[in-house]
């Protein structure tokens, strides 16, 4: 038996969004055809996917853990599609991805001299889509941090660096020398991937410059993104024993691409930490 990719697409629909309804709305479908699909998806599983009553639609132990497994077959079969269609024509590309902070040109000038046929793209990406842009082809390979899922990748650890303290200008603590975590026990954090009900999640470093301006919270970033990026409304201070951030390259596990082979050698070569060496 052979999964059908686009019943596979209507079921992450309808699970991800626990209605039948709303699934059938953002898939542009008939709600009877939706219904239709899952029957004989479970038909063909052999397993029921959703338990159906009069309080809503919940999953089974199956259906949670076929959307595990889906969202990254799917991610699979979009970046399968998008690899080929690169191959089928066009000049070459390597795209790369990065993190706020840090800095890729020297990899991306030390990868054009050695492969001046192939046109090397830098994207930015963000801490809730790092990984979803590798697994799809968005991005072929990408400097990211952790904390990151790791199924499906592979990761080169690069380097480490120090985190500060994000503080409003104003704040009590501005102007220290440096904190330790124990001053900050007290004060309100930013949330990140669990946001209260209502609460829209922060994602760039602009949201985060925003939140703390505003006295929404205070956040710890990485001392890169200190040097980089400044507001005459926020300040930064140094955290000595707060944990370091952790940079890493990652690419999709089951690729086998010389480009991304080459790019994954001279990277630690090239990486931001040594960037004023000579």
């Amino acid at each position: 038996m052979d999964l059908d990719l686009r019943k596979i697409r209507y079921f992450v629909a309808v699970a991800e969004l626990l209605h039948f309804g709303r699934a059938a709305e953002r898939l542009h479908i008939a709600q009877p055809v939706l219904s239709r699909q899952i029957r004989a998806l479970e038909k063909d599983l052999g397993a029921p996917l959703f338990e159906r009553d009069s309080h809503g639609v919940t999953l089974t132990a199956a259906g949670r853990q076929l959307l595990d497994d889906s969202r990254q077959l799917l991610a699979i079969a979009d970046a399968t599609r998008l690899r080929v269609c690169r191959a089928a024509g066009g000049p070459r590309r390597l795209v790369v991805g990065f993190r706020a902070g840090v800095v890729v040109t020297r990899a991306l000038r030390a990868f054009g001299a050695a492969h001046p046929d192939v046109e090397a793209l830098a994207r930015r990406v963000e801490w809730d889509d790092q990984e979803r842009l590798i697994l799809d082809g968005t991005v072929d390979l990408a400097y990211v941090r952790r904390p990151i899922r790791e199924q499906g990748l592979t990761l080169l650890p690069l380097f480490s660096e120090a985190r500060v303290a994000m503080l409003p200008a104003d704040h009590r603590l501005a102007g220290k020398p440096e904190l330790a975590l124990a001053d900050l026990a007290d004060e309100p954090r930013l949330r990140y991937a669990d946001p209260r009900p209502g609460e829209l999640p922060i994602r760039t470093i602009e949201e985060k410059f925003e939140s703390v301006a505003s006295g929404a919270g205070i956040t710890l970033v990485p001392e890169s993104v200190a040097e980089q990026y400044s507001r005459p409304d926020i300040t930064y201070v140094p955290v000595p024993d707060a944990e370091r951030d952790e940079v890493l390259l990652a690419w999709e596990a089951s690729r086998r691409s010389p480009l991304i082979t080459a790019f994954a050698r001279l990277a630690p070569l090239a990486d931001p930490a040594r960037a004023e060496e000579p």
